[in-house]
């Protein structure tokens, strides 16, 4: 196929007005700031409505000073919007992708009120209610977080019908750049939408990625593809040939610097370890991470792990009782299992979890089982399970045990899914990665499908869960784990 007729294919998709995208981006950004101004004022009016109205007995008595309160959020207000744009809040590469915006909102909340708490002590003579402050504090993050949340549920219905995409080209058709369009495409959320691959090895025309991207030209085309196509961002799977051809091509180094420009290098499975920049004798160089989350997110993450395996174990303690005597009842053999898995650097442990099978169950599978459960790793109708192990199964209590090697640090209570020695091979090149973050009591997979996810899913939940880690992600994971539990969706 010619460059002429894949141009046309792909033109056939709708012009594209550049000056009508960048207005809508805009657009896009002036809403979120409005709505923040919004909910940050309620945040101050509604502290003051509790502190001076409710006359709750933590409160000390103090005067209401209604013109006093009034100044202080008119001057508050755009103080904080200022903080949130220093942040990074309303720049339109890091919005709606990802709970790293929550954290910054929290951020940004946290330092605006040290500031006025820093700027009493500065001038005695501005005395300032401390239960207003610090509900101020508290709503101040929380109602904007609720605000973009919502927000964000719009923007993901907008870029699912099409719309608010970001045009993106392909620099490369290499291995990682078929991962990177591939993950992209999967995520609708992402707003990513892919016009095609600029590579020099594949014939023009070629199908990179069957019925969804193919390659459009060569290196010498860069620029005529970017203006083509009113390219808006460009993604580098291929740094050969950046360094060996595309460099010396008039005009395309002008056009990179113009460009949104992302590089996803050589070792790209190896960015979901996390590197830090390290200089040694004046030379920079990429120091990779052993292990994904470090420094306080690690500290943080241990805390919630420890104290909530913990509260777990008491409160379900009676109902482990029951379990216990249940399994007895049903079935010969022990009431717990040991399932020996893999942890973080490739150490093995045995994940503990109530016995849902019989003791010979691997005896009551037919050959066409045992194939089915060695390319799938599950069975939906699986023989060797109990009465009381469906049970089990369906309400997703089996793992409950697990609490306990939550408690010892083997586990934590989000992560990915753990996997056996035997599963390792599924996971192909990401099983390093997979390996610097603790399995998951729960996780991604589990609120996306569970047993209904095959090996592919489960790789890109899991590499997706570790390149975006956050404690917020962790919460969002928790609260979302309930209704999916209920639900039962793909227990089995």
């Amino acid at each position: 196929m010619s460059l002429t007729s894949v141009e046309l294919t792909t033109a056939a998709r709708g012009r594209f007005d550049h000056a009508e995208a960048k207005f809508r981006k805009a657009a896009l950004i002036g809403a979120l700031m409005a709505g923040d101004a919004i909910t940050i004022t309620a945040s101050f009016v509604i502290a003051y409505a509790v502190r001076f109205f409710t006359d709750l007995p933590i409160f000390a008595e103090g005067a209401m000073q209604p013109e006093f309160y009034t100044l202080l959020i008119a001057l508050l207000v755009p103080g904080w919007i200022g903080i949130f744009a220093l942040h990074g809040l309303y720049q339109p590469t890091s919005l709606f992708n990802g709970t790293h915006e929550y954290n910054q909102i929290f951020n940004a909340a946290s330092k605006g009120m040290i500031f006025v708490i820093f700027l009493t002590f500065l001038i005695p003579e501005i005395v300032i209610a401390r239960g207003w402050l610090v509900i101020s504090w508290v709503l101040s993050f929380t109602l904007p977080i609720l605000w973009r949340f919502g927000f964000r549920r719009v923007v993901y219905r907008l870029r699912k019908q099409g719309h608010l995409r970001e045009r993106i080209l392909v620099i490369g058709a290499t291995d990682e750049g078929r991962a990177i369009v591939e993950q992209l495409l999967a995520e609708h959320r992402s707003g990513a939408q892919i016009i095609g691959f600029l590579d020099d090895r594949l014939p023009v025309g070629s199908e990179v990625i069957a019925g969804k991207a193919r390659v459009l030209g060569t290196t010498r085309d860069f620029a005529k593809l970017v203006e083509q196509y009113q390219i808006e961002t460009i993604v580098i799977a291929d740094t050969n040939l950046i360094r060996e051809r595309l460099i010396n091509i008039d005009g395309a180094m002008d056009l990179l610097n113009r460009l949104e420009v992302r590089l996803a290098p050589g070792l790209f499975d190896l960015l979901t370890i996390g590197v830090q920049v390290r200089e040694q004798g004046a030379v920079p160089l990429l120091r990779l991470n052993k292990t994904r989350i470090t420094g306080l997110h690690a500290i943080g993450k241990t805390i919630i792990d420890r104290v909530g395996a913990l509260i777990g174990l008491i409160v379900f303690s009676p109902l482990f009782l029951l379990i216990a005597i249940a399994i007895k009842l049903d079935s010969p053999g022990p009431i717990v299992y040991r399932r020996r898995v893999i942890g973080v650097g490739y150490r093995e442990f045995d994940a503990f979890k109530f016995r849902t099978m019989y003791v010979d169950g691997d005896q009551r599978l037919t050959p066409e089982q045992r194939a089915e459960l060695e390319e799938h790793g599950k069975l939906r109708d699986d023989p060797r399970i109990t009465r009381v192990g469906k049970l089990l199964r369906r309400a997703s209590i089996d793992e409950l045990p697990q609490l306990f090697n939550v408690l010892c640090g083997q586990m934590s209570l989000v992560g990915p899914r753990m996997i056996t020695a035997g599963e390792m091979r599924h996971f192909g090149r990401w099983q390093h990665n997979l390996l610097t973050v603790r399995p998951g009591l729960t996780g991604l997979w589990q609120i996306s499908g569970r047993s209904n996810l095959g090996y592919a899913d489960r790789v890109r939940l899991d590499m997706y869960y570790i390149r975006n880690y956050s404690i917020w992600l962790d919460l969002l994971i928790i609260v979302r784990t309930i209704p999916a539990l209920l639900n039962g969706e793909g227990a089995y």
